[in-house]
């Protein structure tokens, strides 16, 4: 025992010593890495290995910016080889040869074998500024400042974006413009709460004017995976055509193949007029975002939204092996596998756990009564060398990210130690409880 102790503090000392740079000059803001204390050096598809060549299992995906995991071989090669030809790097919104590559190969295996079809804008590198383009169309075009958000919400950290964020942080100034609306779910919510939002609208002595937009996750992911149905969503899409509002589909963390297909409101049947996408959209986890923009609503003048880093050429290249493989079928089988392996757990823990399952496809986690619960889980799941995060309103939700190109024994083996985290956590709980 008091060997063991002692290895242990060793370890604790080296650790401490090795962070000890980022705790002295890195912002007090800095938050993953305090619930993932490891300083990780490389990473192949869903493995990474830290410093010290211990190896990990990611079920986090960079928080869904790596949905074809780390360093795919194509998209490295085809970025490398660009490099060594002195390509474009940074070209602001000029005309180059991979953004041409991109636009004609998202078009061709992502837009029309779904029948979409929307204009590309480019905007700056980040999912929050796909949002900030998309909530300031929507106003242009409808004349109106009024955007509808839900309960739960999370759209970014930049001021438009953090308006319609539900959970507020403090910007230093007001933030106006959006009505705030349940979610699917929320304490019972139903089309009913969007029927009454229409009639307020509609009556002159409701009280609500005529909004410029709905913005809507179909999954929220932050929120804690609380999932909308095909109906609901369909609905919602009734009421802002009838209001005369755009429907803005925030589909930054949801798209990109988590839910099983490319994009997440698929399944309903729904076409948006503003589809904002991010994280995975570059396919290797190089910086891209970009809003789609049914052709009615391009009404932008020359200039009219701009920013620096709207060319990230590289990113671009990345994108465009990534759109095409979803024209592979093993490709698409094996995402169809990993959902099924996922399931699976999931359906296991609501049974021995008392978990509540929450999310779709490879967007996927449980809830636990104690909500304290699930970060207990993480913290232990990480000294099982397996990185997962958590999420909703108190944590309480378990989010089960891996890379849709995760090996399927890779994939049961993370499952593995975090059902070994959960009977821990829930042991330590049940003691606690008894004392």
């Amino acid at each position: 025992m008091i060997k063991a102790k002692g290895v242990e503090m060793i370890a604790t000392n080296l650790r401490e010593s090795q962070l000890a740079e980022f705790e002295m000059y890195e912002s007090n803001v800095r938050y993953y890495c305090r619930d993932m204390p490891a300083v990780l050096a490389r990473a192949s598809n869903a493995r990474i290995w830290d410093e010290e060549g211990y190896e990990y299992i990611d079920f986090f995906s960079a928080c869904g910016s790596l949905n074809y995991g780390h360093n795919h071989p194509l998209m490295k090669r085809r970025v490398i080889e660009y490099l060594m030809t002195d390509g474009m790097l940074n070209s602001l919104d000029l005309h180059t040869t991979a953004k041409r590559d991109f636009l004609r190969t998202f078009r061709e295996h992502i837009l029309a074998p779904r029948g979409l079809v929307y204009r590309v804008q480019f905007t700056g590198p980040t999912g929050t500024n796909a949002v900030e383009a998309a909530l300031k169309l929507a106003r242009k075009v409808t004349r109106r400042r009024t955007v509808v958000a839900f309960t739960n919400a999370f759209h970014g950290m930049t001021l438009g974006a953090l308006a319609a964020t539900a959970r507020q942080r403090n910007a230093g100034i007001e933030q106006n413009g959006i009505v705030r609306l349940p979610f699917e779910g929320y304490f019972c919510a139903d089309t009913r709460d969007l029927d009454r939002y229409e009639a307020m609208v509609n009556d002159p002595s409701g009280g609500a004017e005529p909004p410029a937009a709905f913005i809507v996750e179909t999954i929220q992911g932050e929120g804690g995976l609380n999932s909308a149905s095909p109906e609901w969503l369909r609905h919602l899409a009734g009421v802002a055509h009838r209001l005369g509002a755009l429907l803005i589909v925030d589909d930054v963390q949801a798209g990109c193949g988590r839910t099983g297909d490319f994009f997440s409101f698929e399944q309903s049947g729904i076409v948006p007029d503003l589809v904002c996408l991010a994280k995975s959209i570059s396919g290797n986890g190089l910086p891209m975002a970009l809003l789609l923009i049914k052709p009615e609503w391009d009404q932008w003048s020359p200039g009219e939204h701009n920013g620096t880093f709207r060319g990230n050429n590289l990113a671009f290249l990345a994108a465009s092996v990534a759109a095409q493989l979803w024209n592979d079928p093993d490709f698409i089988g094996s995402i169809n596998q990993s959902d099924l392996i996922v399931r699976a757990w999931i359906d296991n823990a609501v049974r021995e756990f008392g978990a509540t399952a929450k999310g779709r496809g490879l967007f996927s986690g449980v809830s636990f009564s104690d909500r304290s619960l699930a970060r207990q889980v993480a913290g232990e799941a990480f000294q099982r060398k397996l990185l997962i995060e958590t999420s909703g309103s108190y944590g309480e939700v378990l989010k089960v990210m891996p890379p849709l190109t995760i090996e399927p024994e890779l994939l049961s083996e993370g499952l593995r130690r975090l059902s070994d985290a959960v009977e821990v956590s829930l042991s330590r709980s049940r003691l606690r409880t008894a004392a």
